[in-house]
């Protein structure tokens, strides 16, 4: 028992922290073909320049494990573009109030939200078919991150982002 209520806290605590992935891609796209990989020349992804070169880090290590590899004349492009935004805390302390009387009940309560809003960042990986100009493969990843963490812990939250945003690629049919 002492187990289960251990396995359940990690399972918790687990997935108040994950990112969320949504994919979508190009059936007629030949995913096989394509060998070689570069930046979108005009990208702008929101990033301070520090931030775009740890996500740029990530990206190369997680496509040259997928044998996608950098190249001055690629057959895909990478593009990549962030969106910040808030929501409210979902941690709440809830307060309630209650009486019976003569087999009558009524109660009130409300929730206390704890801490402040939370930042989270949406990055959506486009990949463009260089020889059409057409977008073959997308991935929209939404994450919880800090911008006041270490550079370390940047590196870290961006390298599990690009590897849940990478997961599906190639897709499989």
């Amino acid at each position: 028992m002492k187990i289960l209520k251990i396995l359940c806290l990690i399972l918790f605590c687990a997935s108040c922290n994950s990112t969320r992935a949504v994919y979508d891609y190009d059936e007629q796209a030949n995913f096989p073909s394509y060998k070689s990989i570069g930046i979108y020349p005009e990208l702008r992804s929101g990033l301070s320049q520090l931030d775009e070169d740890r996500l740029l880090k990530s990206v190369e290590k997680i496509l040259s494990e997928r044998e996608l590899f950098a190249s001055s004349s690629p057959d895909l492009y990478l593009n990549i573009y962030t969106e910040q935004y808030q929501e409210q805390s979902r941690n709440t302390l809830g307060v309630g109030v209650g009486g019976t009387g003569r087999n009558v009940g009524v109660g009130v309560s409300g929730g206390i939200p704890l801490g402040g809003p939370e930042t989270f960042l949406r990055l959506t990986f486009d990949l463009i078919d260089v020889s059409t100009d057409a977008l073959v493969w997308q991935a929209v990843v939404d994450s919880k991150f800090n911008f006041n963490a270490s550079p370390e812990e940047r590196q870290n939250r961006f390298d599990k982002i690009v590897k849940e945003a990478l997961n599906a690629y190639p897709p499989k049919r």
